[in-house]
C-alpha cells in the first residue's frame, strides 16, 4: 500500500527550495514533494512559504503580488499576512476573516544560501548544519533532473564513475581502481566515508595539473550530503608523509568542500544545487560555478537515462564491493522509512 503524501516521514524533513538570490519582490512558484508552494518575502524581508492555493476559490496564490507586506491573490484580491491568516477581503471591508481563511503557511529558514522548507513539524530545528569548512562560499544551480532525489544523491556519493563519466576532469582511465575505504555512521546513523584517495586530472576550477586528492564522504540527510577535499600544494603533489596511491599522513586544512542539497519535487524530479566552499581567493565566481557546472552536466544525462528513475531500496540492481557507500546509503533510507523517490 502507498502511503498517502500527509503520511510520509519525509514531511517532517527540511528540504532546499530555492536559492536566497531568486527571492525577490514577486512571489515564487515551487513544487515540493509534489506539492505546489509560493516562497515571498513579508514586509520586514523575511521570507515566507505558503501553499500555493487560495482558500477563496483555489487560485495560486503566486500568480498574485505582495503588497504593503501582505500576498495578495490575483483572483479577488484577498490579502494575507505572514502568518497565513487572511486580513482583508476588499469584497467586504468590513469582515474580519476567521481561521477558516487562512492560507496553509509553512515553516522557512535560510542557510547555505537556500531557502529551506518543512511540511510538518519535526525533531530538527534546521536544515542540516556545516563546520569548519573553507570560509567562502558560492551557491551553484538549480539543476533540474529527471530523476528521483536518491538517486542524485547516490551518484554523487559514487567514486567508481570518475574515470569514464568524468574523464580528464575527476578521473582518468589509468586510475580507475577503487581503493579500500572504511564506511562509519555519522550522526543519525548516516554513512560516512572518513578518507578515500583518488587520482584527478583537475581536482578543482584552479587545478592546472593532476593531484593525489583526500576525499570525506558525508551524508547529511536522505537528499543531502557532503564531499570535503584535501588537495596537495597549489595543483599537484602528495600530501605531507603520503605516498601516491597509499594512506593518507597529515594534511592541511579542506581546501574545498561541496555540499549537494537536492529538493525532492516529484517521486522522478528533482532541483539540484550545489554550495561550494573554498579557499580559492583568487577564482571569480563564474569560474568556480562553471567548474561546477561541466561537472555536474557530465552526471545528469547519465542520471536521466538511468532506469528505473526510483532509486531500487529491494533488489534489482547488482552491486560490487566499490559500491560500499552506496549500499550503506540505500540502508540509511530504509532506516530512516524514506519512501518518495524510491522503489
Amino acid at each position: 500500500m502507498i502511503p498517502s503524501i500527509d503520511a510520509l516521514p519525509e514531511r517532517s524533513l527540511w528540504h532546499p527550495v530555492a536559492a536566497q538570490a531568486e527571492l525577490g519582490a514577486d512571489p515564487l512558484a515551487l513544487t515540493l514533494l509534489d506539492q505546489p508552494l509560493v516562497l515571498w518575502q513579508d514586509a520586514s524581508g523575511n521570507a515566507r512559504a505558503f501553499a500555493d492555493r487560495c482558500p477563496h476559490r483555489g487560485t495560486p496564490l503566486s500568480m498574485g503580488r505582495v503588497h504593503n507586506g501582505r500576498l495578495e491573490c490575483a483572483y479577488h484580491g484577498w490579502q494575507f499576512g505572514a502568518d497565513g491568516r487572511c486580513v482583508h477581503i476588499p469584497a467586504v471591508p468590513a469582515f474580519a476573516p476567521s481561521s477558516t481563511h487562512a492560507a496553509c503557511a509553512y515553516e522557512v529558514r535560510g542557510a547555505h544560501g537556500l531557502w529551506w522548507v518543512r511540511l510538518a513539524s519535526g525533531a530538527d530545528e534546521g536544515p542540516p548544519a556545516l563546520a569548519e569548512l573553507p570560509p567562502r562560499w558560492v551557491v551553484c544551480g538549480p539543476y533540474d533532473v529527471a530523476t528521483s532525489a536518491p538517486r542524485v544523491v547516490e551518484n554523487f556519493l559514487d567514486t567508481s564513475h570518475f574515470g569514464f563519466v568524468h574523464e580528464g576532469w575527476l578521473g582518468d582511465r589509468a586510475h580507475t581502481a577503487v581503493p579500500s575505504y572504511e564506511v562509519a555512521a555519522g550522526p543519525g546513523g548516516a554513512p560516512c566515508v572518513p578518507h578515500y584517495r583518488a587520482w584527478q586530472p583537475q581536482a578543482n576550477a584552479q587545478a592546472r595539473e593532476g593531484a593525489w586528492v583526500d576525499y570525506r564522504y558525508e551524508v547529511l540527510s536522505p537528499y543531502g550530503a557532503l564531499l570535503t577535499k584535501h588537495v596537495a600544494g597549489d595543483a599537484g603533489g602528495v600530501p605531507s608523509g603520503t605516498e601516491a596511491g597509499g594512506e593518507s599522513g597529515d594534511v592541511t586544512a579542506a581546501q574545498e568542500a561541496y555540499a549537494l542539497w537536492v529538493c525532492p519535487v516529484g517521486a522522478e524530479a528533482s532541483r539540484v544545487w550545489f554550495t561550494l566552499f573554498t579557499r580559492d581567493g583568487s577564482s571569480s565566481d563564474a569560474s568556480l560555478r562553471a567548474f561546477q557546472h561541466t561537472i555536474f552536466t557530465q552526471d545528469q544525462p547519465v542520471l536521466e537515462s538511468q532506469r528505473p528513475r526510483r532509486l531500487p531500496l529491494s533488489g534489482g540492481e547488482a552491486h560490487s564491493a566499490a559500491d560500499r557507500l552506496s549500499a550503506a546509503y540505500r540502508r540509511y533510507l530504509v532506516a530512516q522509512r524514506i519512501t518518495f523517490g524510491v522503489c
